[in-house]
């Protein structure tokens, strides 16, 4: 299992070296977007809308915009720092509490944790100590260029870190429209709806849940490719040098010809009055 991140969790004058791996997997059937036409992938490109060009990598700075169009530039260097002084510091925890009086709506990604060299019995004092407890850690911890706040808890027997939102990342309730304040229930529909509840309760087995839209792209996806219902992508053309010279030259000869200056035409000359008057006589 790949290690995201290595560092040190403690509590009280316990330390703890651990290593973090994912513990969730997104399996969604990635799609691809191709040209009609051609079958070719399409390419996204960065681009500046001023300069009308397509802008490379080394050239993109971070910047926080502060109003509109208006930003303050981030040197790399500074935020590398700001990481680092972070990433540096052991993981501590600072509060145990009861896992319920947290809302799921908190709860954001899992990570599992395993010990590193030297950790094992301190890892092991944790897990038996929150499973007596029956407490979660809160702490916070850097996390891909974030601070996130996080519990550790036992899951399996083994510690798990779940990354949680701050309280300003959950919106209000009160923004959300439309919620009833109160509806008058006939009691006979409600005990109704109880019943049907009680009948449909049962221990929660997560391999019995199946995401079966997924099941049924890849099954289709496999039909068309057994059936050979492909298509291939087109090779992109290689620029012919012969051609393209006689482009550049005939590109080179038109534009030579407009900027050429026209020929200056003769003057006319102007007949003087006695040069008039001898020719009507």
């Amino acid at each position: 299992m790949h290690t995201m991140w290595k560092g040190t969790i403690s509590f009280g004058l316990v330390n703890i070296p651990v290593k973090m791996h994912a513990a969730t997997e997104n399996k969604d059937v990635k799609l691809r977007q191709l040209h009609k036409e051609c079958k070719s992938p399409i390419k996204y490109e960065k681009t500046c809308p001023v300069c009308e060009e397509e802008i490379k990598n080394e050239d993109i700075v971070k910047a926080y915009e502060y109003a509109k169009n208006k930003f303050v530039i981030l040197d790399e260097e500074e935020l590398e720092a700001l990481k680092k002084e972070q990433e540096d510091k052991a993981v501590e925890i600072v509060d145990f509490v009861k896992l319920e009086n947290i809302d799921p709506i908190y709860f954001e990604k899992s990570y599992y944790l395993s010990p590193n060299e030297g950790g094992g019995k301190a890892y092991g004092l944790l897990r038996s100590a929150l499973n007596d407890t029956g407490k979660i850690g809160i702490a916070k911890m850097m996390i891909r260029s974030k601070e996130q706040l996080a519990v550790i808890r036992v899951y399996e027997n083994t510690l798990v870190v779940e990354t949680i939102h701050y309280p300003d990342e959950v919106r209000s309730v009160q923004d959300v429209p439309n919620i009833p304040e109160e509806v008058k229930i006939v009691k006979k529909e409600l005990d109704t709806a109880k019943m049907l509840i009680e009948q449909l309760t049962a221990e929660f087995e997560p391999e019995k849940y199946k995401d079966e839209y997924r099941t049924a792209l890849l099954d289709l996806i496999e039909e068309k490719k057994n059936n050979e219902q492909t298509a291939t992508a087109k090779d992109k053309p290689v620029p012919d040098n012969v051609t393209n010279l006689m482009d550049a030259l005939q590109a080179s000869l038109e534009r030579a010809k407009k900027d050429k200056p026209k020929p200056k035409q003769p003057k006319r000359k102007t007949k003087t009055a006695a040069q008039k008057k001898k020719t009507a006589t």
